[in-house]
């Protein structure tokens, strides 16, 4: 089962990390271009409605991302001071409250979508506002995905005392002290 779970949240995070950095690549020529046909004298009528549209989806899926690995905004110091029925308690609660603001995003979302159905961008008309705001529902429910998928990893480690965040910075200053030794 722990193989399974590793496995699935190894090719997640590939997966989310490519296509947020696709996104990131996209929006960066997005922009150079934008900047190079206004210094040409010309604009694009469809480039700020893009470049809105692209940094939220970097924003959603980059989040999903963060989810998975456990790197968004969090009270690790918080938890650790509780003794161990009480962060127990504290984990159980804080996952809850941050699933059902997930699960209600997605009912929004979705709500949203069915509001917005066959309507089209203005500077496109090609392109269907469904289309570029299905990054609400679609990167609630991958941030729900990400949160459980990180959840036993998470839950083992914060309740025997170990830090998430401290762990990243001790490995960091271990290779430090190390190269260092190298070094001398």
């Amino acid at each position: 089962m722990q193989a399974t779970l590793s496995r699935l949240n190894k090719i997640t995070s590939f997966v989310l990390q490519w296509f947020t950095i696709l996104l990131m690549v996209v929006l960066t020529v997005v922009v150079i271009v934008a900047v190079l046909a206004r210094l040409m004298g010309q604009s694009f009528v469809w480039y700020d409605e893009v470049a809105v549209i692209l940094l939220a989806w970097i924003t959603y899926y980059g989040s999903a991302l963060a989810a998975l690995h456990r790197r968004h905004i969090g009270f690790d110091s918080i938890l650790l001071s509780l003794q161990e029925p009480l962060r127990k308690l504290a984990i159980i609660v804080g996952e809850l409250l941050v699933i059902g603001f997930f699960i209600l995003m997605a009912w929004a979302g979705f709500e949203v979508l069915n509001v917005l159905y066959g309507m089209n961008l203005v500077s496109l008309p090609w392109v269907p506002v469904h289309f570029t705001q299905s990054v609400i529902p679609i990167g609630a429910l991958l941030f729900i995905f990400c949160q459980l998928l990180s959840l036993p990893d998470y839950w083992s480690k914060t309740v025997r005392g170990i830090s998430l965040e401290h762990a990243e910075i001790e490995e960091e200053v271990e290779k430090e002290l190390q190269k260092t030794k190298e070094r001398s």
